[in-house]
């Protein structure tokens, strides 16, 4: 089980290896939320999502030389590759053949090896194992590996550091939630540095997985059909179900889910377009989403938020503009 002394020396070893990615503020956004809201905007992160942050501090964790393998639907198969990348290391994603094609690219661009695969009725981490089993080749999963969670925590423990020193305490936080990989390192660094906060999983409506599992107290899974967003559209949040180890970890120190439907998610991406300047892919904004749709229960104190990736397909981001 990892522990926020993880989440600490994670930082430490990344230190110089990502980007300090800073907090934001909008006049707009504490007048939505009724209150301070300080923004982590992720998009900004070398690989245009959080998900360096994990892929680095795992593979900085292996013997030198060790070739990597991943399954994921495009963020983490980035970071994978730009890990593997800056260390020297061979690296093979698997990767959905709908992917969408700027994160497909991007993961080329880093001189990583793809398998592409159907999105449905593949068993992907049966697949990653076998193709690393061919290879020699160690898995670095998406989500649900102690280094991973550790590695992604970094994001929260740095918003909270700025916050700090601005002289504000985040009392509620909302994080955008597939496999809880992101949530799992965030509470770990929430519960240890502001124990009293409220933590909310934000889903896609129709795969909100992680929130009937938290209701549940117990792992379930989604049907693989969904119901809201397409998988076109939040393809970064469509885990199966809960990981065992992050929902280990999120059981017992998350307040709940909240899910979002795809018109609010367009509203919050042309919200982040519009008002602080930035470009993120609708998994990224379902956090944002959640908080001005006024989906979070009401908590007295600031509100912190993870815009966790803008790596969005063209024709998505110009369907939301027009939305």
């Amino acid at each position: 089980m990892p522990a926020f002394d993880d989440v600490l020396a994670a930082a430490a070893r990344l230190r110089g290896r990502i980007r300090r990615t800073p907090m934001l503020r909008h006049r707009a956004l504490d007048e939505a939320a009724g209150g301070p809201v300080l923004v982590k905007p992720e998009p900004l992160q070398i690989t245009g999502s959080f998900k360096l942050r994990g892929a680095t501090n795992a593979a900085l964790r292996l013997p030198p030389g060790t070739p990597v393998v991943t399954h994921s639907s495009g963020n983490h198969g980035q970071a994978v590759a730009a890990a593997a990348h800056g260390l020297g290391l061979s690296a093979l994603i698997a990767m959905p053949a709908d992917a969408p094609r700027v994160k497909l690219e991007a993961t080329r661009s880093w001189g990583a090896e793809i398998h592409l695969f159907d999105r449905h009725g593949v068993d992907r981490d049966a697949l990653a194992a076998d193709l690393a089993a061919r290879r020699g080749a160690v898995v670095i999963p998406p989500f649900d590996h102690p280094d991973v969670i550790a590695g992604q925590g970094t994001a929260m423990l740095e918003l909270i550091e700025d916050a700090r020193a601005e002289g504000l305490a985040p009392a509620r936080f909302a994080i955008c939630t597939g496999g809880g990989g992101l949530l799992a390192g965030s509470a770990l660094a929430i519960t240890a540095l502001l124990p009293g906060a409220d933590i909310w999983a934000v889903e896609p409506e129709g795969w909100d997985d992680y929130g009937r599992s938290l209701r549940a107290g117990e792992r379930l899974a989604n049907d693989a059909a969904g119901g809201g967003p397409r998988a076109d559209i939040c393809d970064a949040l469509l885990s199966r179900q809960p990981g065992a180890l992050t929902f280990a970890v999120n059981a017992p120190r998350v307040a709940g889910g909240v899910s979002v439907t795809e018109a609010e998610v367009f509203a919050a991406m042309r919200f982040a377009f519009t008002h602080l300047k930035l470009v993120v892919e609708p998994g990224g904004a379902v956090a944002l989403a959640a908080l001005l749709a006024g989906k979070l229960p009401p908590r007295a104190g600031p509100t912190a938020i993870i815009l966790s990736g803008g790596n969005v397909d063209a024709g998505v981001f110009a369907r939301a503009m027009a939305a």
